[in-house]
C-alpha cells in the first residue's frame, strides 16, 4: 500500500465531511429553486470544500489502480470511481440546480467509497491492459455506472421527497423537513433525474457494444454470455425501455423511480457484485 494512497484518502475523507458538515449546517439560499442558488451567488465553503475532496478523491484513485506491475482493478476501486464520477458530475450540477439535499446523501457515501482500495487492493490487470479496447471500455464503462448510480441515487431522493409530501403535515423531524424544504420541485427533480438517465443510457450503450463486438480486443477471448454480460444487457434493457417509455408515454412518477432503482440494481450486480464475491468471498483475483 503506498503513502500517497494513504494521504490522498485521508485528505478526500476530511475533506468530504467538512463539505457535508457546512452543507447540513448551512441553511437554504432564499432564490428560485429552478434556477438554484449557485447560479446567482458565487461558490460557497461546501462547494469549495466539495471540489477540493473530488481532487483529493481523484488523486486517491490514481495510487489505488497504481501498480507494481502496472494496473489494479476491482470492485473497491470500481465503487470509488463511480462515486468520484458521480460527485463530480453533482459538483458541476449544483452550477445551475439547488442539489444541497442530493449532496447530503450522496458524500457520506462517497467518503467510505473512497477507503475501500485501503482494504481491498483488487486484480492485477497489467496484462489486461494492453489490449488497444480495454482502458477506453473501462473508462466508459465507469462513467456510466458514475452516471446511472446518480440516477439512482436522485430516484431514492425522489421516493423519499414524494412520500414525505403525502404525509400528514408537521409529520417528522425538524431536520428533515429542513432537507425536504432544500429541495427543488419534484418537476425540476425529474427533468434531472431523466438528464441523468439519457446521459447513462448513451454511455451504457458505448460500454455494451464495447464489450459485444470487441470481446476479442477488450477481454482477449470470443464473447460468452456469462452473468456479467447477462445482467448488463438487462440493465441497458431497462434503460433502453424507460427512455422508451416516457418519449412515446409519457411514463413518470413511481414507475420511472422504479425502473430506474432496479436497472442500477441489476448494472452493479453485472460487474461490482461479481468482482465483490471473487474477491471477498471467495478470496480469488
Amino acid at each position: 500500500m503506498s503513502i500517497l494512497l494513504v494521504i490522498a484518502s485521508g485528505l478526500a475523507v476530511a475533506l468530504y465531511l467538512s463539505a457535508w458538515w457546512v452543507g447540513v449546517r448551512g441553511g437554504a439560499s432564499p432564490v428560485d429553486p429552478e434556477l438554484g442558488p449557485a447560479s446567482v451567488r458565487r461558490l460557497d465553503g461546501a462547494s469549495l470544500a466539495l471540489l477540493a475532496a473530488i481532487v483529493a478523491h481523484g488523486v486517491s484513485l490514481h495510487a489505488a489502480m497504481s501498480a507494481p506491475s502496472g494496473f489494479r482493478f476491482g470492485f473497491a476501486q470500481a465503487l470509488s470511481a463511480t462515486m468520484w464520477v458521480g460527485i463530480a458530475m453533482l459538483w458541476f450540477e449544483g452550477l445551475s440546480v439547488r442539489v444541497e439535499a442530493l449532496r447530503s446523501v450522496t458524500i457520506p457515501v462517497a467518503a467510505a467509497c473512497c477507503l475501500l482500495p485501503l482494504f481491498f487492493p483488487g486484480s492485477d490487470l497489467a496484462a489486461e491492459r494492453t489490449r488497444p479496447l480495454f482502458l477506453p471500455h473501462l473508462v466508459v464503462g465507469t462513467l456510466a455506472y458514475g452516471v446511472l448510480m446518480l440516477a439512482a441515487l436522485h430516484a431514492t431522493l425522489m421516493t423519499v421527497a414524494e412520500r414525505a409530501l403525502h404525509r400528514v403535515s408537521g409529520a417528522g423531524s425538524p431536520m428533515f423537513a429542513r432537507w425536504l424544504d432544500r429541495l427543488p420541485p419534484l418537476l425540476v427533480l425529474e427533468r434531472i433525474l431523466f438528464r441523468f438517465i439519457a446521459m447513462g443510457f448513451a454511455l451504457l450503450t458505448l460500454t455494451a457494444l464495447s464489450g459485444v463486438l470487441f470481446t476479442e480486443q477488450v477481454f482477449g477471448r470470443p464473447l460468452r454470455l456469462d452473468h456479467k454480460t447477462v445482467f448488463t444487457l438487462i440493465a441497458w434493457g431497462l434503460f433502453g425501455a424507460l427512455l422508451v417509455g416516457r418519449a412515446m408515454w409519457g411514463w413518470r412518477g413511481r414507475t420511472a423511480l422504479r425502473l430506474t432503482i432496479a436497472g442500477f440494481v441489476v448494472l452493479l450486480l453485472a460487474y461490482v457484485g461479481s468482482r465483490f464475491v471473487l474477491e471477498v468471498i471467495l478470496q480469488r483475483n
